[in-house]
């Protein structure tokens, strides 16, 4: 082991340069302002989980032919996995204070961050469009509810949507670009008082009316298609792996989040009650809906938007359609929106913001043409089991790198300097060691998720992924571990002169945080 290099904690006194404008601006600096609580992080994960997606994919594994009760373990179970990465991911963002770009600097480079940011980056441009497109579905449904006539502009094709199709997508799109250029602050209360609690009262008020009309005559117990035992038991197994891969999305960029909480507890907590208890009640009342559907309309309906339509009343129509736009953009803000807009402005924070960034993932959103992504269960499958073929890899070298190489001894200050002698500057800003880890392990979860002689593992690549990257980074990585990695990691935050510095000075206008003056940056 080498000696440790200087931390905040050995250099309080020593005065250091402003951070490298290559490197910095308000909204990438340590958070100073703390008012994520446990009700906010909770709120967070209903916003998360109260998508139209999660819903589907629930309801569609009881389509599938598992019982009520397995479909409802097996979430637990995956959600359970989840919700220990979440707090493993929460502890670093909550001490350092930063975003996960900056925190990727650490283990990638200062440069070198940019690699992974870009790929969590593209993974929530294409949830941004879907999550927009699905709104949009409730938006056209609303508008035909209440002008009838406009249903001519509903039967053509531009593009794979309708004319009525592009206008309801659009003005999503335009909505949520409005909503978008408020700051993290202004998302924080609307997450809180409108798009997850929304969808609670919609969600029940549909669960109580199925099982009303349907006379209480809803089995939990019983297979819709006679699965065997074993093949039960696979599906579930599927079942919780691709819970994980999906939330390894914001596994990976959790720190964007947690940087806000003032305490420990604070995560911990809206992490138990959003995750494990919010989740796996959510899917409770999506397969008991799904099942009511069976009873009453004679067929399973696996999407909200439907089974609202299908109850053929004006006024449901009206309050279903606006609670699910609503919990929409409030997913889409939080979930695939923050992430991309941070993961952006790392990649030149002297000429993006947060909110440059914000629209930057908007009209990407619109490129990808996200209903084609979204076109069948197959497609979903496979979409899921390719990004966590990326983004499990991605986790792995995170957590590594912070909990056995570093023991929690990371010098937040050095992860904004360019300097060739930084921590963090590894070669010419890049570590090579995160590359190494990278590559095979990407290349094995990237062949078992998408070539079709390996279908049968494909939902698990994230798995193999994980495993081989965090193996291989902790073997190359072993002379690098520093001195100070004996003993419990650390609990209190991480002490920055550049956070510091930023709540000395005015806040910028239109920005998160702070203004500092950087360091001029050579050829600049």
């Amino acid at each position: 082991m080498t000696t440790p290099p200087p931390t905040p904690q050995t250099r309080q006194n020593e005065q250091l340069p402003p951070p490298d404008p290559r490197l910095f601006n308000a909204d990438l600096a340590p958070a100073r302002e703390r008012t994520w609580g446990a009700y906010s992080i909770f709120a967070l994960w209903m916003s998360d989980t109260h998508a139209i997606s999660n819903y589907a994919f629930a309801a569609s594994l009881f389509v599938l032919g598992l019982p009520a009760w397995e479909v409802f373990a097996a979430l637990l179970v995956g959600i359970s996995i989840v919700h220990w990465l979440m707090n493993r991911m929460g502890h670093a963002g909550h001490r350092t204070g930063v975003p996960y770009p900056v925190l990727a600097r650490a283990s990638w480079g200062v440069y070198g961050a940019n690699v992974p940011a870009l790929l969590r980056a593209v993974m929530a441009v294409a949830w941004y469009g879907i999550q927009t497109w699905l709104a949009s579905t409730a938006v056209v449904l609303l508008t035909l509810q209440i002008a009838p006539g406009l249903a001519a502009y509903h039967h053509n094709s531009v593009l794979g949507l309708s004319t009525l199709g592009w206008i309801a997508f659009l003005v999503m799109w335009g909505l949520q670009a409005l909503l978008l250029t408020r700051g993290m602050e202004f998302i924080r209360k609307v997450q809180d008082f409108a798009t997850g609690p929304v969808v609670w009262l919609v969600l029940l008020a549909l669960a109580v009316y199925l099982v009303v009309r349907a006379h209480g005559d809803i089995s939990l117990t019983r297979s819709l298609t006679g699965l065997s035992g074993a093949s039960q038991a696979k599906e579930s197994l599927i079942a919780v792996s691709l819970t994980v891969a999906t939330f390894l999305t914001l596994v990976l960029n959790y720190a964007d989040f947690a940087r806000f909480t003032p305490d420990h507890r604070s995560y911990r907590r809206g992490n138990l009650l959003g995750l494990p208890v919010n989740f796996t009640a959510f899917a409770v009342v999506a397969v008991l809906v799904t099942a009511g559907t069976i009873a009453v309309f004679g067929e399973a309906v696996h999407d909200p938007v439907k089974v609202i339509q299908k109850i053929d009343n004006p006024v449901v129509t009206v309050i279903g359609a606006l609670s699910f736009i609503v919990a929409t953009i409030g997913i889409n803000v939080v979930a695939n929106f923050v992430s991309p807009a941070y993961d952006f402005a790392n990649l030149a924070p002297k000429y993006l913001d947060f909110r440059r960034g914000g629209m930057i993932t908007a009209v990407l959103a619109v490129l990808v043409m996200p209903w084609k992504l979204y076109s069948s269960a197959l497609v979903i499958q496979y979409f899921l089991g390719a990004l966590g073929a990326f983004l499990g890899p991605l986790v792995a070298i995170l957590l590594v790198d912070y909990y056995l190489i570093r023991r929690g001894r990371i010098d937040v200050d050095a992860l904004f300097s360019a300097d060739e002698r930084g921590t963090y500057f590894y070669r010419r800003g890049y570590n090579p060691k995160a590359v190494i880890a990278f590559l095979p392990a990407a290349a094995v979860s990237a062949s078992l998720a998408l070539i079709p002689v390996f279908d049968a593992v494909a939902p698990f690549s994230w798995i193999f992924g994980m495993g081989i990257s965090g193996v291989l980074y902790a073997v190359v990585s072993r002379r690098g571990r520093i001195a100070a990695t004996s003993g419990p990691i650390p609990y209190e935050m991480i002490p920055s002169q550049v956070r510091d510095g930023a709540a000395e000075e005015p806040v910028s206008p239109g920005g998160s945080g702070a203004v500092l003056a950087p360091v001029p940056a050579k050829g600049s």
